[in-house]
């Protein structure tokens, strides 16, 4: 099956791509670029797996190191976005798992004072199952197709649509309760 990456500056040829390439051949400054271009869909991610600010930005940390000594592996240039989410995704998986071993979720801190608006998309989020939440990040936030996020998380694309569409209902029904 053939995909496409539809990410911000990743299309044929574009200063993406050309950071990717130059990042593959251990250019650092390139990878550093790279990186911070993506800072922000990582950290949207993350947070709709881990719901806490500081176990983001851990599993962020860990995927940029492991990105930089996998580099080579990247088969090709145009999903670098789909491979760097995919171990992000995996760390925070490992990350989480990790955290449970080890912490009740009551003894976790809270999350950093934010903006009304952000910390109410975080309490609505927080009520969907992780299995909706992802894939409402991917798609609505990170803009991912569904056959993409089938792709990431290695799930027919079928149950993306459903959970899709579940956690919209679901979210659709936690404002209308709220109000």
């Amino acid at each position: 099956m053939e995909t496409t990456e539809i990410h911000p500056n990743t299309e044929k040829n574009g200063p993406g791509r050309q950071l990717v390439a130059r990042a593959k051949s251990r250019d650092p400054d390139a990878f550093v670029s790279l990186m911070q271009l993506h800072a922000k869909r990582m950290y949207r991610v993350a947070l709709a797996i881990l719901l806490n600010d500081e176990d983001a930005a851990d599993a962020i940390q860990d995927t940029i190191l492991t990105c930089w000594e996998k580099m080579h592996s990247l088969r090709d240039d145009r999903y670098f976005g789909t491979w760097m989410t995919r171990i992000l995704i995996r760390k925070c998986y490992d990350l989480r798992d990790e955290r449970r071993r080890y912490a009740d979720i009551e003894e976790m801190p809270e999350p950093a004072e934010e903006d009304h608006y952000n910390l109410e998309l975080k309490e609505a989020l927080a009520t969907l199952d992780e299995k909706y939440r992802v894939i409402m990040v991917l798609f609505y936030a990170e803009g991912y197709r569904t056959d993409e996020i089938a792709q990431i998380l290695r799930i027919p694309k079928s149950t993306v649509q459903t959970r899709l569409q579940r956690g919209r209902e679901k979210l659709a029904r936690y404002y209308r309760d709220g109000e």
